[in-house]
């Protein structure tokens, strides 16, 4: 069965870094775009960027951009999301999901219906 496994969360001080992973299982990820996506306590789920089959197109929310970097390696199964000059307002659970393309559609990359699996989800806690 599809299986997307998620490590990496924890708890840094702002401006620290911090990269999640997302273990993918029971489908070819050549053949797939992978999103990630944050949730804030009491704030509907929301997409941080997009990454499309072979790895070499990102799309990227506007808070994400110029400090979140995804990446993949489709012979390991796994995508990452590094994350760098954290800030408190980046605090949230944050989930992978498969798409259903192998691209990141400019127009909906960043809506959760656009995706059919998804991780558990990691806390990523940014506080002094």
């Amino acid at each position: 069965q599809v299986q997307l496994v998620q490590s990496g969360g924890g708890l840094v001080q702002p401006g620290e870094s911090l990269t999640l992973s997302c273990t993918t299982s029971g489908f070819s990820l050549d053949y797939y775009a992978i999103g990630w996506f944050r949730q804030a306590p009491g704030k509907e789920r929301e997409g941080v960027g997009c990454i499309n089959n072979s790895g070499g197109r990102t799309s990227y929310v506007e808070s994400a951009k110029g400090r979140f970097t995804i990446s993949r390696d489709n012979a390991k199964n796994t995508v990452y999301l590094q994350m760098n000059n954290l800030k408190p307002e980046d605090t949230a659970v944050y989930y992978c999901a498969k798409g259903t393309e192998t691209y990141c559609s400019v127009s909906y990359y960043h809506e959760p219906w656009a995706y059919d699996y998804w991780g558990q989800g990691a806390q990523v806690t940014v506080s002094s």
